[in-house]
């Protein structure tokens, strides 16, 4: 297959390319900073020379968009906004300009599209989406995406959790401050944490890939999500840390001021199902936290 990734070298974007060079696809990188032979630069707003690319190409994955690990002021807000609408936007005029269009356009999306719940479980089917900052940008990018047919190309928004693995995201975080003793609850630790293994965040897109009837929304996470206390505590386990100290909201709140971010990464209580996924049939390698930290 021929494989496009848009602002494909974060840590999503260089385990997929990983993934799928092993299986012998061929894969071009769309980034704003080219350096090998099969990355191409964009600047995520205008067409350029990387039009080209999408011709004849049989996957577009876009994982463009700015890190939500910042504070919500008003200059990140318009750029967390700007970065994921501007992309899906210019990616669609590019596509309409190519003869033969890719077969499958994943756009990345988020589970934190759902309102927080710690008793609700929240599937494609029954989800509950609420009204705030990231449930409407999570909102205005699946739109964004959707709002125009093209027949023949097969959209996905990828509503993904926490991806754990050892080479980025949140994973080596955890770990360091699990080992500094720092690794207790936080805030009340009731909130649900919903995630998923690297190894099966790229197996599940090849998966949606392969499998011509999945379109529309899909969850991208395992099938068990746990509370915050308890992966805190499994977390103490492994690494072996005699003790954690717990976190209340309020020192959260002045922690986050001077590590710039927000608190509601920690605190929203993410409780998703991957119900399309598992009706057809993938299977997870790593189906709990424990057999996933252990594999990190």
């Amino acid at each position: 297959m021929k494989i496009i990734i848009a602002a494909g070298t974060g840590f999503l974007g260089k385990n997929l390319e990983k993934y799928f060079t092993g299986k012998g696809d061929q894969v071009y990188i769309l980034t704003r900073n080219p350096k090998r032979k099969n990355e191409m630069y964009w600047d995520a707003k205008t067409i350029g020379e990387w039009r080209k690319t999408l011709e004849q190409a049989d996957v577009l994955i876009n994982l463009t968009g700015k890190s939500v690990d910042c504070r919500y002021h008003e200059k990140n807000r318009a750029e967390i906004y700007n970065s994921r609408i501007e992309s899906t936007r210019v990616l669609q005029e590019a596509i309409d300009h190519c003869i033969l269009k890719p077969k499958i356009w994943l756009n990345a999306s988020s589970a934190t599209i759902y309102v927080h719940s710690e008793k609700h479980l929240n599937t494609e089917e029954n989800g509950i989406i609420g009204d705030d900052f990231s449930m409407n940008i999570c909102k205005s990018w699946e739109e964004e995406l959707f709002k125009t047919k093209n027949n023949g190309i097969r959209k996905v928004a990828l509503r993904t959790s926490i991806v754990l693995g050892n080479n980025g995201g949140a994973f080596p975080k955890l770990k360091m401050i699990t080992k500094l003793g720092l690794g207790g609850k936080q805030g009340k630790g009731n909130q649900m944490v919903s995630w998923i293994h690297i190894e099966d965040f790229c197996k599940a897109v090849d998966w949606i890939i392969q499998n011509e009837n999945r379109d529309g929304a899909v969850n991208i996470t395992a099938p068990a999500p746990l509370s915050n206390e308890a992966m805190m505590k499994k977390l103490r386990k492994q690494f072996k840390a005699p003790f954690g100290l717990n976190a209340p909201v309020w020192q959260l709140e002045i922690a986050s001021v001077f590590l710039n971010t927000e608190t509601e990464l920690l605190l929203k209580s993410r409780n998703v199902y991957p119900q399309k996924l598992m009706e057809s049939g993938f299977h997870f390698s790593y189906p709990t936290f424990d057999e996933a930290i252990l594999n990190c």
